[in-house]
Parts: structure tokens; C-alpha cells; sequence
């Protein structure tokens, strides 16, 4: 009797991905617009943060996706850009984004988010920590953003957050969200988002989210309460001002943001960073 002969199944579905396909992809996306490989997510961390997101199936079917995603594009043609060197005038441009660090607080040892803020001119940067990424969070951090520099750029470069962008059009095209507008419309500033996959159009906050880990959270520091955490790290940001410019090695990022602070936009007054909670409006607090 000859033996069955099972057809070979071609290809896998990803049924229990389902819903969370596109949120998958769009990681991977961000991921391979990242310069080195240390900053892109494994298999396995891609599953974990599924699993955060709320995702109950298993890993192989994270990992076959993963794997078919990346031969695809591999083989994908693909016009390589070329890499223009971008030229900043003082006061014209900030660029934004956001990690992920652990450091102890209140005792207890956590994952922090931390905004991170870069002038594209002096190289002045600016960074702040929240226990979430929350719109709330992206609010207060421009408030104490530009409380720090003592202005505000004229525009600010971003990816393509959730909370920033609400849909990606074709090229630089872009429906911001609402509320977030809000916030550019009270400051005057342009808000840009990258074009995907193009992280060099940020790339000094890029590399700033690279070195912030090394610099600040390494070994893990340890604090009372976020408003400790935050004076530190304000501090700290003067105090790395004080290195040399890589444009200009004879002078120190602090020289070129005092010459640039003056040419920042005023602020009138404090955005007010309120979410609805039912009837009420609720000012969100750290």
C-alpha cells in the first residue's frame, strides 16, 4: 500500500495575527529606518510588544511574518536616496522623538519614557522623562521643551507618531492630528513628519536616542520621584553642552545655543495639555 502524500502548504497564514498585521508592519517600517542593527527589535521582541498590545497567539506566527516580511523586502527593488548633508539656520529647526530607559524610581526599578528634543543647529538637546507615551506626555514634554531653550523653533521634525500624525499620504503629505495641531498652532511652529523608512532626515536625534542610554542611564540611576528625575536630566543637558560642536570643534554647543536662543520664537504662554474625561477637562499631570 503506497504511503499518503500530504500537499505541501505553500504558504502560512496568519490567522491569530489578524488585526495586529498592521501594527507589526508599522513597527518593522520604523525599525529598518533605524541606523544599526543593535536598535532594530528581534522576533521576540516584536512578540512581546505584541503581547503588550494585547495579542494572544503564539510566537512562530510572529516569527514566520517577521521572516517573510524581511525576504520580501530584500527582494523588493528598491531607488536608494541619495544622502544630502542638511544645512540648519539658528532657530529654524528641532527634532523630536522618543525611548525607552530603565532607572529606579521611588524605589522601584522601571522602563521610562523619555522625550527627546535636539536644535539641528547648536545640537542644544533637551530631554524629559514620563511613566507613559501618552498625548498628554507629548504635550507637556514641548511645554517643558521650550521652557528649557527659551523659545521655539520654527519647526519641528518628527516620525510618524500616533500621536502626531493621524494618516500617511503620499510623500510628505500627512493629516495631522487634531488635538496635536492644536498644540503647533499655539506655538507657531511647523510640524514635519519623516518620509518613512528615511531616519537620516532626523538623524541628530537618532544618534541622541543612541547615546542618551550610555550617557545618562548607564549603570542605572536611581531617584526619589520623577521631579527629581527631570532636574537631573536637565542638568545634565547643560552639562553635555559643554562639549565641542562637531561643526565647529573650536567652539561648544552651549557657544552656538546662546547665539541661537535669541533667534527662537517667544513664548506667550504655556499650552494648555487638557484631555476630556466626560464632562470635565482634566489638565494631565505627571
Amino acid at each position: 500500500m503506497d504511503e499518503p502524500v500530504y500537499p505541501t502548504r505553500q504558504h502560512q497564514p496568519y490567522l491569530k495575527l489578524g488585526t495586529y498585521i498592521e501594527q507589526l508592519t508599522n513597527w518593522l517600517e520604523t525599525d529598518a529606518a533605524l541606523p544599526g542593527k543593535k536598535r532594530k527589535r528581534t522576533a521576540q521582541r516584536l512578540y512581546e510588544c505584541l503581547q503588550v498590545e494585547g495579542y494572544v497567539g503564539g510566537y512562530s506566527a510572529v516569527q514566520r511574518f517577521v521572516k517573510a516580511w524581511k525576504q520580501l523586502r530584500s527582494s523588493t527593488p528598491s531607488i536608494k536616496q541619495a544622502f544630502v548633508p542638511l544645512l540648519f539656520p539658528a532657530g529654524e529647526t528641532c527634532q523630536f522623538d522618543w525611548s525607552h530607559e530603565t532607572t529606579s524610581v521611588g524605589g522601584v526599578e522601571q522602563v521610562v519614557k523619555v522625550g527627546h528634543f535636539r536644535l539641528s543647529h547648536s545640537r542644544q538637546m533637551f530631554v524629559v522623562a514620563y511613566p507613559c507615551e501618552t498625548q498628554e506626555m507629548v504635550f507637556d514634554a514641548h511645554n517643558q521643551a521650550f521652557a528649557f531653550f527659551g523659545g521655539v523653533p520654527k519647526r519641528m521634525v518628527y516620525d510618524n507618531l500616533k500621536t502626531v500624525v493621524d494618516a500617511v499620504f503620499v510623500g510628505k503629505e500627512r493629516r495631522f492630528n487634531r488635538r496635536f495641531l492644536t498644540l503647533a498652532n499655539h506655538y507657531l511652529f511647523e510640524p514635519v513628519a519623516c518620509t518613512p523608512e528615511s531616519g537620516w532626515e532626523k538623524g541628530q536625534v537618532e544618534n541622541q536616542v543612541g547615546n542618551i542610554s550610555e550617557w545618562l542611564f548607564t549603570p542605572t540611576p536611581k531617584f526619589v520621584d520623577f521631579a527629581e528625575l527631570n532636574a537631573w536630566l536637565a542638568q545634565r543637558c547643560r552639562e553635555l553642552a559643554l562639549r565641542p560642536h562637531p561643526d565647529q570643534p573650536s567652539r561648544t554647543i552651549a557657544d552656538l545655543f546662546a547665539e541661537e536662543q535669541p533667534l527662537l520664537m517667544p513664548i506667550k504662554a504655556v499650552f494648555d495639555g487638557y484631555v476630556p474625561t466626560g464632562h470635565k477637562w482634566k489638565r494631565c499631570a505627571v
